[in-house]
């Protein structure tokens, strides 16, 4: 018996790797029954080509479908499809959430005029504050900035997330350009990129296993409660220690550190708005009853 990563999955098939070789399995039979779903970055016992037992996940990602993941390259498109804070901060929120860190990288930034590149800049600039990793550069994909995200990942399980035509595929490529990964069009009609990635991955780049996985147009995950969404905010878990009253939500309370924080100045005007609007989608989603 071995144990190793899931470094692929593809129609019922898991490639493993173990002792530096890769091994094609498949689940038990009585996977199925135990509704047992293993997934790309799972640790698992394998033995004569069948896969044995799914060792505890660290964390787990629905979309994109990886576990056991150090971080994420958060692909943000700073245009086509247009560039979305909304969008950013779900995703940031979900990997709090997680436990995993976050790498923001801004893609497409060779295409703005020259007053959206210092309007973006100074978003850019807000998220570093808040102690992010943000590469925001005039040219995406300069030789520095790929090798400082390099050695940033280096010896980490990492996932590829973000908007389809975000561009995660052409960065994979210009991390390990023998990849030749297939990219996609933006469809102009619908300023959605169609789908190219058909299956979850792990690609072995420069010591890195990083997860090239399909795209989507919406994210939609707030399984949290409303008491824990504040401390999804890094800014607002700093914070919060100055409020009045011990488990603040920073919305009506008086004498909150957040909302005066916002008042003057200090923390983004647009996270805190996200962060009232995602506070509102938990209050009105429907009970998950099959948790």
């Amino acid at each position: 018996m071995k144990t190793g990563i899931i470094q692929q999955s593809l129609s019922g098939f898991y490639d493993v790797l173990a002792d530096g070789q890769l091994y094609r399995t498949r689940g038990r039979g009585n996977f199925r029954a135990r509704k047992i779903k293993p997934v790309v970055g799972d640790r698992v016992e394998f033995a004569d080509g069948y896969l044995l037992k799914v060792l505890d996940r660290r964390n787990q990602l629905v979309r994109p479908p990886v576990a056991n993941i150090d971080m994420a390259v958060v692909v943000t498109a700073a245009t086509q499809p247009v560039f979305s804070a909304n969008l950013l901060d779900r995703q940031l929120v979900g990997l709090e959430e997680q436990g995993i860190m976050p790498v923001i990288f801004f893609s497409k930034v060779d295409l703005l005029d020259g007053e959206t590149f210092s309007r973006l800049q100074a978003i850019a600039d807000g998220y570093s504050q808040i102690g992010y990793q943000v590469f925001f550069n005039r040219d995406p994909f300069a030789a520095s900035q790929l090798k400082t995200l390099v050695e940033s990942l280096k010896g980490k399980i990492v996932t590829m997330m973000g908007q389809t035509g975000a561009g995660k595929s052409t960065l994979l490529n210009h991390l390990a350009p023998g990849l030749n990964l297939a990219t996609g069009e933006i469809s102009q009609a619908l300023k959605r990129g169609r789908h190219t990635t058909r299956k979850v991955s792990l690609l072995d780049v420069d010591g890195a296993l990083i997860a090239d996985t399909p795209g989507f147009s919406s994210y939609e995950t707030f399984d949290m409660t409303v008491e824990e969404l504040p401390r999804l905010f890094p800014e607002m878990r700093k914070l919060a220690v100055n409020c009045k009253f011990r488990g603040c939500l920073h919305l009506k309370e008086p004498h909150c550190a957040v909302k005066d924080a916002l008042e003057h100045g200090i923390i983004m005007k647009s996270r805190y708005d996200d962060y009232v609007q995602f506070h509102d989608i938990i209050v009105n989603q429907k009970p998950n009853y099959k948790k």
